[in-house]
């Protein structure tokens, strides 16, 4: 049985004003940029300038803005009354292809490859293994999948039967392209295909071979005492083999440069923070951040048009619908960086009043603990809005580029019962590796000591986790002649 009834809810539901703004506050000031560009080339009400500049203009130019001024009846064709149905046409078919106009960005890696492949004189079925082969190296230049799974795969997928000795020794060919160690199926092969590729004169070279090829157990664990005796060499003579290792390199394919790789563009900073005689400035980095404003073009079709007493037909008022949302978009856009630069100088401001200390000359040793809960109190923000404000964005000191996340650590406390921050701990860790004796690097354990003799009482396992936050390796691997 169907019936009818009243009932009251209470939701929470954001704006679409909102989800706008919380979107633009996690973008940093690079990808901002194109951010305003994009809603530029989407929304015609929008465009660039300062609204300020609208009051300095004389007001004796009337005339020209009104000889400027376009209306909207121009917008409108004068076969208004037309349905809407012969306006379009639909004579494009689904499977039509959308053609792209193409530009080069470079060659890739595997380009690179497929290029090299080219030179060598194969024929056409061992020309498609290679291809196939390439199609399988990482980016970082080794071979990970294995041959006689390679040779199911040729098998099912292009119906083409080969064996395992015929993979290899395209493989071989593989591996004599550019990078040096390109193919290789691990690390030491990587290492070894390099090693192979020098001056065999040098007696160095030729000791970093045997070490490769007999004693790679023992070099990557450092065993250095046991590569001495094994191989009957003074302590010089592995030094100078050491060397020539140390100079290979153990991603051929990562050193190639690909155009397509955003990973290791410039950071530019959100903030820039200045020291001026003991007093601090701070202010948002908006150098390539233009000024918006509302288009008075549209503004002024849209008051023009509502003044209109003739009646409206339908696409009048389809048109009327559509300038007022676009010029309803703009200012709400508008509005939304506003408010984005607004709360990324309140934060910041707060950040600098809690580690005022710290920014006088940059000594993380004087960094005080602080959690996001921390600023959101100071500010009077959420405490997800600090996070999406910290979360990649930089500042720009006298002391380097910061990350804002970096500015926030967990308290701990000295047996003195004083607060201090995870980043002081780390920062006397790291300096305490950085003068050790490298031919007896220190323990955890003895790490965890030197921390207990300045008060600092934690955990063996807090600081070997510390350590490996730093990125660095245990002590037998920090071992050095």
């Amino acid at each position: 049985m169907l019936n009818q009834r009243l009932q009251q809810k209470l939701l929470q539901k954001l704006s679409p004003q909102q989800i706008q703004l919380i979107k633009l506050l996690e973008i940093p000031t690079m990808q901002l940029n194109q951010r305003i560009k994009k809603e530029i080339e989407e929304n015609p009400a929008l465009e660039e300038g300062n609204v300020d500049a609208d009051f300095d203009q004389d007001t004796d130019d009337k005339e020209e803005k009104e000889q400027e001024e376009v209306s909207i009846e121009e917008y409108l064709s004068d076969e208004d009354d037309t349905p809407s149905y012969k306006l379009k046409a639909n004579n494009y078919s689904s499977d039509d292809d959308r053609k792209e106009i193409p530009f080069s960005l470079g060659s890739t890696f595997h380009e690179s490859l497929l290029a090299q492949l080219g030179l060598r004189v194969l024929t056409d079925f061992e020309r498609k293994l290679a291809e196939y082969i390439i199609g399988n190296i990482d980016d970082d230049g080794y071979l990970r999948r294995e041959l006689d799974a390679i040779v199911d795969d040729l098998a099912f997928a292009l119906n083409l039967e080969t064996s395992i000795e015929q993979l290899e020794h395209i493989l071989e060919v593989i591996q004599d392209f550019d990078p040096p160690g390109v193919g290789a199926i691990n690390l030491q092969q990587c290492l070894l295909i390099q090693i192979r590729k020098r001056d065999k004169s040098n007696p160095a070279v030729v000791l970093a071979e045997q070490i490769l090829a007999d004693n790679f157990m023992e070099f990557t664990r450092k065993h250095y005492d046991k590569i001495i005796n094994k191989l009957n060499i003074q302590e010089e003579q592995l030094k100078e083999a050491l060397d020539e290792i140390l100079h290979l390199n153990p991603k051929p394919g990562g050193g190639f440069a690909d155009p397509r790789d955003q990973t290791n563009r410039p950071i530019t900073p959100d903030f820039v923070l200045e020291n001026i005689n003991g007093k601090f400035e701070i202010s948002l980095n908006e150098r390539n951040v233009p000024d918006l404003r509302v288009s008075k073009t549209y503004s002024a079709m849209l008051d023009s048009y509502s003044r209109k007493k003739a009646k409206k037909n339908r696409s009048d008022k389809e048109t009327i619908t559509f300038v007022k949302q676009k010029l309803d978009s703009a200012r709400w856009f508008i509005d939304a960086i506003r408010q984005r630069q607004n709360t990324l100088l309140v934060t910041m401001e707060a950040i600098l009043e809690y580690q005022k200390e710290y920014f006088i000359d940059g000594d993380e040793k004087k960094l005080r603990p602080m959690i996001l809960k921390d600023i959101a109190d100071a500010t009077g923000l959420d405490i997800s809005t600090i996070s999406r404000v910290a979360n990649s964005k930089y500042i720009q000191t006298d002391f380097g580029i910061l990350s804002l996340k970096s500015f926030f650590s967990e308290a701990m406390q000295t047996t003195s019962g004083e607060e201090v921050s995870a980043r002081e701990v780390k920062s006397i860790l790291e300096e305490a590796i950085n003068g050790e004796n490298k031919k007896r690097p220190l323990t955890d354990e003895r790490l965890t000591e030197i921390l207990l003799e300045k008060e600092y009482q934690i955990a063996r396992r807090t600081v070997a986790k510390y350590r490996e936050q730093l990125g660095i390796p245990v002590a037998r691997l920090r071992k050095e002649l």
